[in-house]
C-alpha cells in the first residue's frame, strides 16, 4: 500500500522555489541555504530533514529497503543577478542551475505516493560547481541506492544520460628578464607557448571525430603575466572537457612541461549511463504521460553523476526543468510552468518505481 502524502501545491513548491532562488549560496558559503531546505522539509513532514557532516541539506521519506536518490546541488555559480519575477519567468542565480532541479526534488518527493518498500533520500549537496564537488563525494560513501537521480536542468521533457569529464591545468613559468628587442621568449610569450602546445594536442587526439561528446576541448580559462625585481612570470590555466575515450591522468602527464610548473586537478572521467533501464522507463512514461515527448541528451559539461554513476553502479539519469543554455548568464531564469510540469513528471516516475 503506498506511503501517505502530504499536499504540497503548486502555490507552496513556487514560494519553495523563490525562497531558494532568493537565499545566496555560492560554492563553500551554503548554510543559510541548507538551513532554509532542511527547516522547509520538517515542515512539510519528511521523516528526517538534517544537514549531514559535508553540509549537505538531508531530507528522507519512508523507512523501506530500496533506496532512491534524488541527488541535486544546493551550491551556485558565483554572481548575484537581482532575483525577481516577471510574469511567470523566475530570475536569479540558481534558478536553472540548479535550484530549479532540487526544488522539483523536494516537492515531488513530498507529493508522490511512494511504494511501502522505497525510502526517498533528497540530498541539496555541496560544493558542486567547485572542483572539491565535496558534497556528493561524501554522499557517495554513505549510501548505495537503488535508482538515483541527478538534478539538472535538461528541460521538462528530456532525461540526461552522460556528461562530459573534466581536467583542470594550472601552468606556471618563471624566468630571469631578457631584452625586449633580444630573442628570448617574453613571459607572456612562454604562456601562449604552452597555449599552443595545449591546440596541437587536442587537434591530434581529435583526429577526424566530429561528435561532440567525442571530442577533446580545451579553454584558456585564465592568464596572467608580470615581473617581480629582475625576473618575469606567467600564470595559465586550461580547462578541458574530455570524452569517454579520455583518461584525465594521461592527459595531465602528457601536457607537463620540464621548463615549467604543472598542477592538474578536478580529475573527472566521462560518463554514459544505459538508457535501457526501469528508471529510464519510468521517465519515459511519466513524460508521455503529461504530454511530452521524452527525448535523452548529453551534455558537454560535467556533473555530480560523473562521481556517483561509476561507484554507485545502479540505474541513473539527470532530471529537471530549465534551460541549461542559461547556466551561470545574468539572465539565469525558470518558467514556473514548466518547473511545475517538472514535479508532476518526476512524481508519476517516483510512482513507477
Amino acid at each position: 500500500m503506498p506511503l501517505q502524502t502530504s499536499t504540497i501545491t503548486d502555490e507552496a513548491a513556487e514560494t519553495l522555489l523563490h525562497n531558494l532562488v532568493a537565499t545566496p549560496s555560492q560554492s563553500t558559503q551554503e548554510s543559510a541555504a541548507t538551513s532554509y531546505l532542511t527547516h522547509w522539509m520538517n515542515q512539510h513532514s519528511y521523516d528526517e530533514a538534517f544537514v549531514d557532516e559535508a553540509g549537505n541539506a538531508i531530507g528522507i521519506i519512508g523507512s523501506g529497503s530500496r533506496d532512491v536518490i534524488l541527488l541535486g546541488h544546493i551550491d551556485t555559480f558565483s554572481g548575484n543577478p537581482p532575483v525577481h519575477v516577471n510574469g511567470r519567468n523566475l530570475y536569479g542565480r540558481g534558478s536553472v542551475d540548479a535550484k530549479g532541479p532540487l526544488a522539483t526534488f523536494a516537492a515531488a518527493a513530498r507529493r508522490a505516493k511512494l511504494a511501502e518498500d522505497v525510502r526517498v533520500i533528497v540530498i541539496g549537496a555541496v560544493e558542486e560547481e567547485a572542483a572539491s564537488s565535496k558534497g556528493a563525494r561524501y554522499a557517495a560513501t554513505q549510501y548505495q541506492p537503488e535508482f538515483c537521480i541527478i538534478g539538472e536542468p535538461s528541460q521538462w521533457d528530456r532525461m540526461t544520460l552522460g556528461y562530459k569529464g573534466r581536467l583542470l591545468i594550472d601552468w606556471r613559468w618563471e624566468g630571469a628578464l631578457a631584452h625586449s628587442a633580444g630573442d628570448v621568449a617574453s613571459a607572456p610569450e612562454q604562456g601562449f607557448a604552452y597555449w599552443r602546445r595545449v591546440v596541437d594536442y587536442t587537434n591530434t587526439f581529435n583526429g577526424d571525430e566530429t561528435r561532440i561528446f567525442g571530442r577533446l576541448d580545451a579553454t584558456l580559462q585564465a592568464i596572467n603575466s608580470g615581473i617581480h625585481g629582475a625576473h618575469g612570470w606567467c600564470d595559465v590555466t586550461v580547462g578541458f572537457r574530455l570524452p569517454p575515450s579520455a583518461d584525465p591522468h594521461a592527459i595531465a602527464a602528457d601536457l607537463e612541461d620540464d621548463n615549467a610548473t604543472t598542477r592538474a586537478y578536478g580529475h573527472e572521467v566521462a560518463f554514459l549511463a544505459d538508457r535501457d533501464t526501469s528508471l529510464a522507463r519510468a521517465f519515459r512514461g511519466a513524460i508521455r504521460a503529461n504530454g511530452g515527448t521524452p527525448r535523452f541528451v548529453h551534455k558537454t559539461g560535467t556533473s555530480d553523476m560523473n562521481i556517483v554513476g561509476p561507484l554507485w553502479n545502479c540505474p541513473i539519469l539527470a532530471y529537471g526543468p530549465g534551460d541549461s543554455a542559461l547556466d551561470h548568464t545574468p539572465d539565469e531564469h525558470i518558467n514556473f510552468d514548466e518547473y511545475l510540469r517538472a514535479i508532476d513528471v518526476l512524481v508519476a516516475a517516483l510512482e513507477r518505481l
